[in-house]
């Protein structure tokens, strides 16, 4: 699974509550993600295993809207979510000099 940054949050929004169900609306409101980038990476998430889905068991004349898909990670996708992320944040410089990241040791902060 290629992480982009799409990918990395809607896996981060997922994570930070790993056994709820998300809708795409909802998980559109924690990533600042369009429809159209959003339920690609969950296509890809699902076809990966990370990601189960099921739809909402309501009638939607009765509740006045359309059912609603929910998300949740899989136990495999959680795993795999953390180690995504963790190697993510492994290669990303810290912006603040001197302090880790990408610089090798002993190199000036600039």
């Amino acid at each position: 699974m290629r992480i982009t940054i799409p990918v990395a949050r809607v896996l981060a929004a997922l994570l930070a509550e790993p056994d709820a169900e998300r809708y795409g609306l909802d998980l559109m409101a924690m990533t600042d993600l369009p429809s159209g980038t959003l339920y690609p990476v969950l296509h890809r998430l699902r076809a990966a295993g990370w990601l189960a889905a099921e739809w909402e068991p309501v009638d939607p004349s009765t509740v006045g809207r359309p059912a609603r898909r929910y998300y949740r990670l899989t136990p495999e996708g959680v795993a795999a979510a953390r180690q995504a992320l963790a190697e993510l944040r492994a290669l990303a410089p810290d912006p603040r000099p001197g302090l880790g990241g990408a610089e090798p040791t002993g190199a000036p902060a600039w």
